[in-house]
């Protein structure tokens, strides 16, 4: 993968650290509580609590303060994007979704990709057996934007001392989300590396090839104004923002175990909802593709709509997204209210239940709609630049 829309907090090329999370102080104090002067101030995501010369003042985020970013969680979306531009320089060609290679009358399309802090997750919960799903889908998915078939994928696992049986598990997931995307599973590399991971820890990458015929390339130059935004619903975070997600769960005092606030289809807790796999587009979009009228599709990953939508807009095109043609799942709703985020922020990190946009004629837009249930008219392009919601 060429740009910033990577797995998890990944701008591609670019892995950010996250910081460790912190849980909010306890100040134990009252306003009228006498206190020596001093200036300290401190910052939850719904509250910026302020004391100065024995005075407390509170300023939530419904009143004008701001809530938690992905930035304060330790991923510069603006850092990654610099270092695209960079190596750019270096190596013209690379911004796309994928990698082309030209081979005869095709190109062959590559992307590679990891899951990010979803890892840890994965640690906590002890859920393995689908991460390597995560880990297929986050490279697919990118390759498959510019209408390419996946013909095969290969992976990377590292950890300290070499647990058979848990990589076994992460490694049937893999296999799984090989079968989602009908490409082969090549083969892999499995590092031990003592003392470089914690107990129990591993890292994930994976490298996905595909192929497409030149004439039949999806690049988004012949997408015009008046043309429709189709979005495919995603099945949670999928594999990206949880930097962020990580730094709200600890601020909010829940746990992975407790229930999902809000979700009205039946229990679920947190971590099974955080660790939800993410769709594997492959197969429901080639089809779409098959039977004509799409011109651009964007993964929505790192950089949400905000910066993906505009990388397959001509110059000089805009989109604009009817932010209420669907229905934001449950999980998103109660991340944005726990960390106090701002609408800004959570379209700019997050897929908002919308994991992949195709931009396509009105007329195809209208059999998709017929043939898939899911999908949703989510917005259109105009004349003009960026994205405007509405």
């Amino acid at each position: 993968m060429n740009a910033i829309s990577g797995g998890a907090e990944t701008a591609e090329r670019l892995l950010v650290g996250a910081m460790a999370p912190r849980k909010p102080p306890s100040l134990g104090l009252s306003p009228a509580i006498a206190i020596p002067p001093v200036s300290v101030s401190v910052r939850s995501p719904n509250c910026s609590v302020s004391i100065s010369g024995g005075r407390i003042s509170c300023l939530s985020s419904a009143d004008g303060g701001k809530g938690l970013t992905y930035k304060e969680a330790g991923v510069d979306i603006d850092a990654g994007a610099e270092l695209v531009r960079r190596i750019a320089k270096m190596a013209p060609g690379i911004g796309g979704f994928g990698g082309f290679f030209p081979l005869g009358d095709s190109y062959l399309v590559a992307g590679t990709d990891g899951v990010g802090t979803k890892l840890k997750l994965a640690f906590e919960t002890g859920i393995h057996e689908t991460i390597g799903i995560d880990l297929v889908a986050m490279s697919v998915n990118d390759i498959v934007t510019s209408g390419a078939k996946p013909l095969f994928f290969l992976d990377y696992f590292a950890t300290s001392h070499l647990d058979v049986n848990l990589a076994e598990r992460v490694i049937k997931g893999i296999v799984e989300g090989c079968q989602q995307s009908d490409c082969a599973l090549l083969g892999g590399e499995t590092a031990e590396m003592p003392d470089f991971y914690g107990k129990g820890e591993y890292d994930l990458s994976g490298f996905a090839v595909g192929i497409v015929k030149k004439d039949a390339v999806i690049n988004g130059k012949s997408i015009k104004s008046g043309d429709i935004l189709i979005g495919l619903p995603s099945s949670g975070f999928h594999s990206n923002g949880f930097s962020l997600v990580r730094r709200v769960l600890a601020w909010s005092g829940l746990s992975l175990s407790d229930k999902l606030p809000w979700h009205n289809e039946g229990p679920i807790t947190l971590g099974e909802a955080l660790m939800s796999p993410t769709v594997i587009y492959v197969k429901q979009v080639l089809d779409i593709i098959s039977k004509g009228g799409v011109k651009g599709i964007a993964h929505i990953t790192g950089g949400g709509f905000t910066d993906n939508i505009p990388r397959v807009l001509p110059s000089g095109l805009g989109s604009i997204i009817f932010t209420d043609s669907w229905e934001v799942p449950a999980v998103f709703k109660w991340l944005q209210k726990a960390g106090g985020i701002e609408d800004a922020e959570m379209r700019r990190t997050f897929n908002m239940g919308i994991g992949m946009v195709l931009v396509v004629t009105p007329e195809a837009s209208e059999r998709i709609l017929a043939e898939h249930s899911s999908a949703c008219r989510i917005g259109e392009v105009f004349i003009g630049d960026g994205v405007k919601y509405m």
